[in-house]
C-alpha cells in the first residue's frame, strides 16, 4: 500500500512538472513576442519588397516594439537605411584617407561613390522628417498628397544615388577593400528599396482613394 502511494505521488509530481513545464514554455513565447500583430504585419508587409527575407530580418527586432501600422513600419525600415547608410559613409572615410595617402587609383571613384552616399543620406533624413509631420487627421487634403510625393521623390533618389554607386565599382578583379564597400553599399541600396516598397504599400490607400474621387467627379 506505502508502496502504491509513492507511486501516485511520483506519478503527480511528474504530472504537474510536464505541465508546469509547458506552461512556462507558452508563456516564454508569449512574451518574447509581446506584440504578434507587429510581427504578422512585419511578415506580410516584407513580402511586397524585393528582398523579403531581408526586410524580415532588419525588422524582425522591432517585432516588440510599437510599430502598429503601415505607417510607423515605413518609418522604422527608412531609420534603418539611413542607419547603415551612415555607417558605410563612416567606413568609406575611412578607407578614402588611407587610399589618398597612397595615391591609389581608385581614389576618383571612391570620392565620386562617396558623395552619392552623402546625397542619399540626406534624402533619408528628408523622407524621415517629412514622413514624421503627416497629419492624418486632417484628412487627405491637398498637403497630404504632397508630402506623399516629396517622401516617394526622396527615397527614390537615395536608392538610384546608392544604386549609381554600386555602378562606381566594376566588379572585376576587385580588390577585398572594393569588394567590401561594395557589399556595404548594395546592402545600403536594397535597404532602401524595401523601404521605398513599404512606403508605397502605406501610401496606396491614399493614391487609390484619390483615384476613385478624380473618377466619381
Amino acid at each position: 500500500m506505502a508502496e502504491l502511494r509513492l507511486s501516485m505521488v511520483f506519478f503527480l509530481f511528474i504530472f504537474f512538472y510536464i505541465n508546469l513545464s509547458t506552461v512556462e514554455s507558452s508563456m516564454g513565447r508569449v512574451r518574447h513576442f509581446k506584440h504578434p500583430d507587429t510581427k504578422a504585419l512585419i511578415e506580410v508587409s516584407c513580402q511586397t519588397t524585393l528582398y523579403p527575407a531581408l526586410c524580415i530580418k532588419c525588422l524582425a527586432r522591432y517585432a516588440n516594439s510599437n510599430v502598429r501600422n503601415e505607417q510607423q513600419l515605413a518609418q522604422v525600415a527608412l531609420t534603418v537605411s539611413l542607419y547603415k547608410a551612415r555607417s558605410t559613409r563612416s567606413y568609406m572615410l575611412k578607407v578614402a584617407k588611407e587610399l589618398e595617402s597612397i595615391k591609389a587609383k581608385e581614389c576618383p571613384a571612391l570620392r565620386d561613390c562617396l558623395q552619392q552616399i552623402d546625397d542619399s543620406i540626406n534624402q533619408l533624413s528628408h523622407s524621415i522628417r517629412e514622413l514624421r509631420r503627416f497629419d492624418l487627421k486632417a484628412g487627405m487634403t491637398d498637403d497630404l498628397f504632397w508630402q506623399i510625393d516629396n517622401v516617394d521623390t526622396w527615397i527614390s533618389a537615395a536608392l538610384t544615388d546608392a544604386s549609381n554607386c554600386v555602378d562606381e565599382l566594376p566588379g572585376h578583379r576587385m580588390s577585398k577593400m572594393k569588394a567590401t564597400i561594395k557589399g556595404k553599399v548594395m546592402n545600403v541600396a536594397q535597404l532602401t528599396s524595401n523601404a521605398l516598397a513599404l512606403f508605397h504599400r502605406y501610401a496606396a490607400r491614399y493614391r487609390s482613394a484619390t483615384n476613385k474621387i478624380v473618377l466619381l467627379d
